[in-house]
């Protein structure tokens, strides 16, 4: 049999026959079908680009030397990721720190709970009892199996360590409100475990978050913070792109194309638009990344990608070289 890598396979299938054509005669995919007006350069590279990246998963699912840190269960933990829109045949993987809180809206409007995105209140986005958004964990086996089959399914994915940045500056140091629980019992937990400097009297440090994160015993401090985890677990863990197929991966670095380019896809970009990208939100900010590992032993830095290497490897991010050597 002969193997393919992703671009020939794609120019194989726009060549291939349809029921009733001729052999020699070209064909097009739906949206490269020639139209009387010629299609940019940028149009005709975009489908290669996500079909790479499932290509990429697919190859860093076969590693066995990283079998550990890219395969998981697919448990109710996962499940639970998992939204889900019966009437358009959707399923979202919900990421935390990577713009999720637009996706949701989308969802939300397209399950009819609100008539547009602009008159979502901003409380009600997060609370499953109001949202009408289901989670993939609430439907019996059978019923999830069909919908893992059969349903457009995507998660978006951003730089790990920017990622975890994200998540450390929203939940320890911004802290909203109406999530105490992060400053108030979380912190303190980290803080008693992983500071070395016990006569440091600071609230929790990026150090010590990042010494919780790359210490391989970490579940037992994991367990006791619940869900909560989620902010800065792994995609793995959260997804499981090994053990489901997607349909699409988005990047937050290249959401101003994806998100357009997920809602063709699924079919829904005549009833929803994503919320407008603010300029630069979404730019790699290589600066702010060395300014917050600064200072942070290069053992820790290296425990902690370690623990994160799968998804560096499995979404095409470079690993951080320029912080590790």
């Amino acid at each position: 049999m002969v193997a393919y890598s992703v671009k020939q396979e794609f120019l194989l299938l726009t060549a291939m026959p349809d029921t009733g054509k001729l052999q020699g005669e070209k064909q097009f995919p739906e949206e490269l079908k020639p139209t009387g007006k010629m299609l940019s350069d940028r149009q005709l590279v975009q489908p290669l680009v996500y079909m790479e990246r499932l290509e990429l998963i697919r190859n860093v699912c076969r590693d066995e030397a990283l079998k550990n840190l890219s395969h998981t269960a697919v448990s109710k933990f996962v499940l639970d990721r998992i939204f889900v829109c019966d009437k358009h045949k959707i399923l979202f993987c919900q990421t935390p720190k990577v713009g999720n809180t637009q996706w949701k809206k989308v969802l939300i409007v397209l399950n009819g709970a609100f008539p547009s995105i602009e008159e979502i209140p901003e409380n009600v986005v997060h609370d499953h009892e109001k949202n009408g958004l289901p989670r993939l964990s609430s439907f019996s086996n059978a019923e999830i199996q069909k919908r893992l089959k059969t349903y457009f399914k995507f998660f978006i994915v951003r730089d790990p360590f920017e990622r975890l940045i994200s998540a450390f500056k929203d939940k320890f140091v911004h802290n909203p409100r109406f999530e105490p629980w992060y400053r108030h019992e979380i912190a303190p937990g980290i803080i008693r475990k992983y500071r070395r400097n016990r006569t440091e009297t600071r609230g929790i440090q990026f150090e010590d978050f990042v010494r919780y994160l790359g210490d391989p015993n970490h579940r037992w401090l994991d367990l006791q913070f619940g869900d909560h985890i989620i902010h800065w677990v792994t995609y793995v863990e959260l997804c499981a792109p090994c053990e489901i197929t997607y349909s699409v991966i988005g990047h937050h670095e290249t959401l101003e194309d994806d998100a357009p380019y997920i809602l063709r896809e699924a079919g829904i970009d005549h009833l929803v638009s994503y919320p407008t990208i603010p300029p630069g939100i979404t730019v790699y900010n290589r600066t702010k990344v060395e300014r917050y590992f600064l200072g942070i032993s290069k053992r820790d830095i290296r425990r902690l990608y370690a623990r994160f290497q799968g998804d560096f490897k499995l979404f095409g991010y470079q690993k951080p070289d320029f912080l590790l050597n």
